[in-house]
């Protein structure tokens, strides 16, 4: 399946219940599964974004749907990009 990372920001609101943080994660990976898109690894981190969510799903269409889902709460805003192993990046530009 192909993977994304997404990469995660606080809105205003996300940091105002920062305490509900852990109900928000488990409802927030059970939503995503339920969507078909499974996290394999998230973090938190620190600068510009506040949370890398690894993830893979079977298409664009379905991490779009879900993250769209996630930020459609209000706690984040999300930006996600596809991602490639390096054997796969070897393959696709081995072809040019």
């Amino acid at each position: 399946m192909p993977t994304y990372v997404s990469l995660l920001e606080f809105t205003q609101d996300g940091v105002e219940s920062i305490e509900d943080l852990p109900t928000r994660d488990e409802e927030g990976t059970s939503l995503l599964s339920s969507m078909g898109v499974e996290i394999t690894d998230h973090y938190y981190t620190l600068g510009q974004y506040d949370e890398v969510v690894v993830c893979e799903a079977p298409d664009d269409e379905t991490v779009a749907r879900g993250m769209l889902a996630i930020a459609s709460e209000g706690n984040v805003s999300t930006e996600t990009l596809r991602a490639f192993s390096e054997d796969d990046f070897h393959d696709l530009v081995g072809g040019i």
